[in-house]
């Protein structure tokens, strides 16, 4: 489970992020003492924080000054006032991404994907893909949960790879061709229908056939647990 720390003084507000973060399977993890914030993070070791502006004693730019002196965990940044200037200084003081105060989980979450999407895919040294408890490794595309195991062409490979990499969002058809050209297999819709079809009587040997759904006229989607 990946890891979330939050640097929110808002009650309200943290527990907003707790309840939400917490549907969509990430552990929270909050600031007990406002002089060591840095220090209670790199404690923590989390797999990204989410850091408000305006906090007590010293202020979130402050603070993620003070981590990337030893650490590129990722960050995102939360403020009240929707001004260009503090999301600039934000992101050259080090982080990731920028969020206005109110927003939405589901924006949030959003952007907490995309940026460990990103993650997975810089770490060149990363050969598994994990979705849930499935393990999928990207050079020989074998594909693991417990004792069961798949052996996948390579252009199952790809799709399933770009499934994950995308869990809970559709992937459309043309982003899949396009992968699998630059790959340097040339695909029609045809044949991708046919490595579609292909691809869930395999997922079939280790239970997965089912969450490999069809949106229609978009695209393929890999469904997480929390929507069943």
């Amino acid at each position: 489970m990946q890891k979330v720390f939050i640097v929110e003084d808002d009650q309200a507000i943290i527990r907003a992020l707790q309840i939400g973060l917490k549907k969509w399977n990430y552990q929270t993890q909050i600031v007990t003492d406002w002089q060591q914030v840095a220090a209670e993070i790199l404690s923590t070791q989390p797999d990204l924080v989410i850091m408000d502006i305006t906090l007590p004693m010293y202020d979130g730019f402050f603070w993620t000054g003070k981590l990337r002196e030893s650490s590129q965990v990722p960050v995102i940044f939360l403020s009240a006032a929707e001004l260009d200037p503090n999301a600039v200084r934000a992101l050259a003081m080090g982080a990731d991404d920028y969020l206005t105060k109110p927003f939405s989980i589901n924006v949030l979450v959003s952007k907490i994907q995309a940026i460990f999407r990103r993650m997975k895919i810089n770490q060149n040294d990363i050969n598994d893909l994990m979705f849930e408890d499935y393990r999928l490794n990207i050079l020989t595309n074998n594909l693991k949960i417990g004792q069961k195991q798949v052996k996948l062409t390579p252009t199952e490979g790809v799709i399933l790879k770009l499934l994950f990499l995308n869990a809970g969002q559709v992937v459309s058809k043309k982003t899949i061709m396009n992968e699998l050209w630059q790959g340097g297999s040339f695909i029609d819709e045809g044949a991708l229908n046919v490595n579609l079809s292909r691809l869930r009587k395999k997922l079939a040997a280790v239970d997965l056939e089912n969450r490999l759904v069809t949106e229609r006229k978009q695209g393929y989607r890999l469904v997480e647990k929390n929507e069943k």
